[in-house]
């Protein structure tokens, strides 16, 4: 499992999956998770916004990764 460190206390979950190069764009990254394709902590997550804290892990396509 890959990791992914953050600077502050969270990241908002669309902007996580943006930034680790999951998908091409915002609208990309809102479009998946309306989907129900991303998983947070092994649950699918469909808040766009939901805080991502150092600890969690999220899943999307068979790739997951762990949030430092």
């Amino acid at each position: 499992m890959e990791t992914f460190k953050i600077k502050g206390e969270y990241i908002h979950l669309n902007q996580l999956i943006k930034a680790i190069g999951w998908v091409a764009n915002g609208a990309e990254a809102n479009a998946v998770i309306d989907n129900n394709t991303v998983k947070v902590n092994g649950e699918i997550e469909s808040r766009k916004r939901n805080k991502i804290r150092p600890g969690d892990s999220v899943e999307y396509n068979k790739q997951k990764i762990s949030v430092e």
